[in-house]
């Protein structure tokens, strides 16, 4: 047995966090009892897990890798970013075109604290604490502005998050004010948890399964379908493959591809471009 080390002042370790449990599948150590049992039991359902996590990190570096080499992207905008790990997207950026930007985003004071320390003598990146739920608040913050230059395409990053927003928060009101905010030549990379339907009975099943632990322990989760996550990306022109699991998304030879097993169909995810 471990002792969970000290939290940082103002969080409340009684109370599991989306990030800390996402922290936990990719092997962080930056996580609480509390999040270790909702993962736990998530992966009673799902054991890939893990693997899960890896590939939707595997995913977002090649999405970096794919923008800022080919697109001429170099400024990002990554809501719901999770605490900083291995692969962050300004050590992916920069290592293509040193002058690349980043704002990371998320709603938990924690991932404020580690991520100011990561960042403090970066100069390419900045982490704000902001919920996706207020577009408004995140656009207009004064640290958003000074690092992204919004007569320019921007990428815009919303990795494993809009799974956590509620039907009835009105999640495609929320990502079309942030879409609508972007110059045209933007892209927007969207991962998201999937319910597979009728073409994988089990798998669907199971996706409903973790959907009920996540929203009796997190409060949040959403499996949605195909037609439900690509409404996220109306308007918008979205790049081949289209939506896909995530390790069938552009693959690059000789790189290892994470074991997914239960979750392969369930994580999906797509690039588009805002004309």
């Amino acid at each position: 047995m471990t002792r969970d080390k000290a939290a940082p002042p103002g969080i409340d370790t009684s109370i599991p966090s989306v990030a800390r449990v996402y922290d936990f599948f990719l092997g962080g150590k930056d996580n609480f009892e509390v999040d270790r049992k909702v993962a736990e039991h998530a992966l009673r359902i799902t054991p890939d897990g893990p693997a899960a996590g890896q590939a939707n990190r595997a995913f977002l570096r090649r999405v970096i890798r794919f923008l800022v080499t080919e697109a001429g992207i170099d400024q990002f905008l990554d809501i719901g970013s999770g605490l900083p790990t291995q692969g962050n997207v300004h050590e992916v950026a920069t290592e293509h075109n040193p002058k690349a930007r980043v704002v990371y985003v998320d709603n938990d004071p924690i991932v404020l604290a580690h991520g100011r320390a990561l960042l403090a003598e970066e100069g390419t990146a900045t982490v704000i604490q902001a919920d996706v739920r207020a577009p408004q608040e995140i656009l207009n913050n004064p640290e958003v502005r000074r690092f992204l230059d919004f007569d320019r395409p921007i990428g815009l990053l919303l990795f494993a998050i809009l799974h956590h927003v509620g039907d009835d928060e009105q999640p495609r009101a929320l990502a079309a004010e942030l879409i609508d905010a972007l110059p045209s030549g933007s892209y927007v990379a969207i991962s998201h948890f999937r319910d597979p339907g009728e073409r994988d009975p089990e798998g669907s099943r199971k996706a409903r399964e973790v959907e009920r632990v996540f929203n009796e322990s997190l409060g949040t989760g959403r499996w949605r379908t195909d037609e439900e996550i690509l409404a996220f990306a109306d308007g918008l022109t979205v790049l081949e493959p289209g939506l896909v699991p995530l390790a069938e998304w552009r693959p690059e030879s000789g790189t290892p591809t994470p074991q997914q097993t239960d979750t392969y169909h369930t994580f999906v995810g797509l690039l588009a471009r805002k004309p």
